[in-house]
């Protein structure tokens, strides 16, 4: 049976709907696999399984390596810029004071010229005299109209005339900040936290890895269970197990240690790297159709 017209080549001054799917025309929605989220047991900076993992407050967890190294090199760079402030502001207080010496100087020539009538005079020979009382091109007058012409000019491919744009070092924050969530982070907020491994024999005979269960319904822990972890002890739990027994009996299920409400801190999950992410993630592309974009190279065309 021949092929509708409308999915052959023509000669039509539009696009037809199939040749638009062809070229991958319109939004492309795409589901992301597992390989695009990060798992909940691998360090927010190197991105690998932590090693001896800290928390902070908001739930995310580092390598205590790390973390360390991160904070360090924040500390060294509040250092160099605090420096280089400090500089700045020593540089213009000094161009001030010069100025200041410059403008009094200013006003006592002006005011010996007006009491006492006192005109520039120059010991060296080269300075040239005329009758309107030039002294050569470092006169005083020859002076004010080369700067009168410098402000008027529009030649500004002169280097003399180009303006130089100061760079301007503000004052640095001096508190080292979270790398995932840009919130004021000490190294005193950093709480470490304990999985609780599966030992089981079936386990062990199924997969050489590591994986995690909650200590109260031995669960298998994955980016789809919201976890907890107590900052008092670190011991972690899925949510579900903590607001039944945790929060209800203000007491840690495996150490028996007292714990409150603010002691119970979310744990971020993975992301993406996109704004909202989730159980059901999906990656949204818009494309525009025009000559010479190469999108049907982009897209696959379908088969008819």
């Amino acid at each position: 049976m021949p092929q509708r017209h409308s999915k052959n080549n023509n000669d039509l001054a539009f696009f037809t709907y199939d040749e638009k799917r062809k070229l991958g025309y319109g939004t492309q929605k795409e589901r992301l696999g597992k390989d695009s989220i990060k798992p909940f047991d691998v360090c927010c900076l190197c991105l690998k399984p932590f090693i001896d993992p800290l928390c902070c407050q908001k739930g995310h967890v580092f390598c205590k390596e790390c973390i360390l190294e991160c904070i360090l090199a924040q500390k060294k760079d509040i250092q160099r810029k605090s420096a280089a402030h400090a500089a700045q502001q020593k540089q213009e207080n000094e161009e001030a004071e010069e100025r200041l010496m410059l403008q009094k100087a200013r006003e006592i020539d002006a005011f010996d010229q007006q009491n006492h009538g006192a005109v520039p005079q120059y010991n060296d020979k080269s300075y040239s005299v005329d009758k309107n009382g030039f002294h050569g091109a470092n006169s005083v007058k020859a002076t004010s109209y080369e700067e009168e012409a410098l402000r008027t000019m529009k030649a500004f491919w002169l280097p003399s005339a180009t303006p130089e744009a100061p760079v301007k070092v503000d004052a640095p924050s001096t508190s080292t900040v979270c790398p995932e969530g840009k919130e004021k982070l000490k190294l005193k907020n950093l709480f470490s936290i304990h999985f609780t491994e599966d030992t089981s024999e079936q386990k062990k005979t199924s997969s050489l890895d590591k994986s995690y269960i909650c200590p109260s319904c031995k669960v298998t822990l994955t980016n789809t269970l919201a976890l907890v972890a107590i900052n008092t002890c670190g011991h972690v739990f899925c949510k579900k197990c903590a607001n039944k027994f945790v929060v209800a009996d203000k007491v840690c299920l495996v150490c028996d240690r007292p714990c409150k409400d603010r002691n119970v801190v979310n744990l971020e999950k993975g992301g993406t790297g996109f704004a909202a992410h989730g159980d059901n993630l999906e990656a949204k592309d818009f494309k525009h159709l025009g000559s010479g974009s190469g999108l049907g190279l982009v897209r696959p065309a379908m088969k008819t």
